[in-house]
């Protein structure tokens, strides 16, 4: 089982590293501009992230993933060498799912930097991600839901080509909600789990926990 939280403020890495059972971080554009605000206006997405996973990569000891945007297959590959240089072995990549982006995969994956493939919506795409030597693939769970009908069961049929290929490649789940959407993906194949901060905390919580401590205390009293 995996758990990596999902991301870009450096606050929230810290805590994470002190429940120290985090394995690693996911960033993607949306979370970066959030955490940067005024500050990314008038420099290019390479240059945001850079700053981003460098600053959690300070905080965290685990494995950040920075997420590929340029509009090109070499321009990904360029702003990928740049924030593997930046803290070599410890930075990972999201790559989007296209079909030109799989070869790009096999190579990083090649040289033994950690890929995950993101924005994964079907079993086919977990199979190409598979074949490319892909470490982990990124399913969106609750869009999935929204979009396609059932997260759950497209969970379901990629961890079954997973197993089918016996590949090593863990199913990340992202796009997740609620601590019960929570439980249901992990239920329904996926290796781990990629959450806010607030999401994965919420997980411990139950009301119920809260009332039988209430009564110990009073007993004590």
């Amino acid at each position: 089982m995996t758990l990596f939280l999902d991301s870009a403020s450096v606050e929230d890495a810290s805590r994470a590293a002190q429940l120290g059972f985090v394995s690693g971080i996911t960033t993607n554009p949306g979370l970066i501009a959030r955490v940067l605000g005024e500050k990314a206006r008038g420099r290019t997405p390479m240059q945001n992230t850079l700053e981003a996973v460098t600053a959690l990569c300070d905080v965290f000891p685990g494995v950040v993933m920075a997420q590929l945007t340029a509009s090109t297959p070499e321009g990904r590959e360029e702003e990928a060498r740049v924030y593997i240089k930046s803290r070599p072995g410890q930075v990972g990549l999201k790559i989007p799912s296209l079909p030109e982006n799989f070869a790009l995969a096999r190579r990083f994956a090649v040289e033994g930097i950690r890929v995950g493939m993101t924005t994964i919506f079907s079993p086919g795409q977990v199979y190409l991600a598979c074949e490319a030597g892909a470490a982990i693939v990124f399913p969106y769970v609750n869009r999935s839901t929204r979009l396609l009908g059932d997260g759950f069961a497209i969970v379901r049929q990629m961890r079954a080509v997973v197993d089918a290929l016996g590949s090593p490649a863990q199913i990340l789940a992202a796009s997740i909600k609620t601590p019960q959407e929570a439980v249901d993906t992990i239920l329904a194949g996926a290796h781990g789990l990629t959450l806010p901060l607030e999401l994965m905390l919420s997980l411990g919580q139950h009301p119920l926990s809260d009332q039988s401590i209430d009564e110990f205390n009073q007993n004590w009293s």
